[in-house]
């Protein structure tokens, strides 16, 4: 079976007691299943971006877009492609609109609709859409779901990366660095600890599982600080040529309540050379990466 990864960004908009839900159409990823709108993220596409282009190609409203709310994930399989299909979902509030309302006629989506929770409960709805509803999840019918994955043709030199990371703190304030290690895109720059996701893996498992490894700390994931888009189209990684490379990345706020001293515990040859514990201020003074960088500008002096 073939393990495919995508990034969807989806918006949650409310009018009063009403919710902006759209239905997908005939080449839809659910066919006749309501949800919020959104859709895929694009090869090098910043999230905020792809659900700004979606909404307005689905409803007609030009959105700004707010804070990420959360992030989950989910996997199907698809089975005229003997595919098995990871999505990760980043669902975001978004701000007052401008512009009418309109049904795009076919394709993608056919309606859009303002919805009360309880209209939205007697609709067919994705799972994804009843969860942030807080509405029953349930299965949606067999055969529900397009027998084929709706994708571009694979491209040889391009890869997608999400990954979950952490500014982890300790009760004292202190922070967890990793140094990235050679070989790797940024090698000798301070990190914060996390990395990509394994193919079905929720982010904050992923993000659990990265600080054992990275720094040997067991730890409690908060809120999400938001989402960072990176894209390389010539970095040079283990693969030892150059790729065109599209990361995706969110941070979470995690707590280490019983912090011990840092130690890289992957195996040897992963992408983490050494971890520590450090103030901010002694953070601020070492080369850190741009996530880290921009997370450590975040925490409260």
């Amino acid at each position: 079976m073939n393990l495919v990864r995508r990034v969807g960004a989806y918006g949650l908009l409310w009018d009063s007691d009403r919710v902006l839900v759209v239905r997908d159409g005939a080449e839809g990823e659910f066919p006749g299943v309501w949800r919020l709108p959104g859709g895929a993220v694009a090869h090098a596409e910043h999230p905020e971006r792809a659900l700004i282009r979606a909404v307005a190609e689905q409803t007609g409203l030009t959105v700004p877009v707010g804070r990420l709310r959360t992030v989950v994930a989910d996997v199907v399989a698809v089975g005229e492609d003997d595919v098995s299909l990871h999505t990760d979902r980043l669902l975001f509030e978004l701000g007052a609109q401008d512009g009418t309302l309109r049904d795009t006629g076919g394709g993608t989506v056919d309606r859009a609709r303002w919805l009360t929770p309880a209209e939205a409960a007697r609709v067919p709805l994705t799972p994804f859409t009843a969860g942030v509803l807080g509405l029953p999840v349930t299965p949606l019918p067999p055969g529900t779901r397009r027998s084929r994955v709706p994708s571009p043709a694979p491209h040889p030199d391009r890869r997608l990366r999400f990954g979950a990371y952490g500014l982890v703190t300790d009760p004292a304030g202190r922070i967890l660095l990793t140094e990235i290690a050679a070989g790797y895109p940024g090698a000798g720059l301070w990190h914060l600890p996390g990395g990509g996701t394994d193919h079905g893996e929720q982010p904050a498992t992923g993000l659990l599982r990265e600080l054992i490894e990275e720094g040997g700390q067991r730890g409690r994931v908060g809120e999400i600080l938001g989402v960072n888009n990176l894209h390389n189209p010539a970095a040079l990684g283990p693969e030892g040529r150059p790729l065109d490379w599209h990361g995706v990345r969110v941070t979470y706020r995690v707590l280490v309540d019983e912090p011990t001293d840092a130690v890289v515990t992957e195996s040897a040859g992963g992408s983490t050379a050494r971890a520590g514990w450090f103030t901010r201020e002694q953070a601020l003074d070492l080369p850190l990466s741009d996530i880290a960088a921009l997370a450590i500008g975040q925490c409260a002096r």
